[in-house]
């Protein structure tokens, strides 16, 4: 399954789906149209927020100023707005 990635003017838009406190942070493909996530991080003040933006940072090659997460601040469901980063690229996350 694909994840669903919509192209805008200024970047990638794209659901992921977060798992929390788990034993290492990766980026685990596709699951229902998002992109799997797992962090080490605790889902408490902005830490799993915080490192799901320098994991995806990393993983596009981008800055992290440039990953914004822009609804589910709070929820494991979240969308992610990558500015300057191609829907192609998101994709090629989802495949590893």
């Amino acid at each position: 399954m694909e994840i669903d990635v919509r192209e805008s003017g200024d970047g990638a838009t794209f659901r992921v789906r977060v798992a929390p406190r788990a034993s290492r942070d990766r980026i685990g493909g596709a699951h229902a149209g998002a992109l799997k996530v797992a962090l080490t991080a605790p889902p408490v003040e902005g830490a799993a927020n915080a490192a799901l933006i320098a994991l995806l940072a990393k993983a596009l090659r981008v800055p992290k100023g440039a990953i914004e997460v822009v609804h589910g601040q709070t929820s494991r469901d979240k969308t992610v707005l990558a500015r300057g980063v191609s829907a192609d690229a998101v994709r090629a996350l989802a495949r590893g």
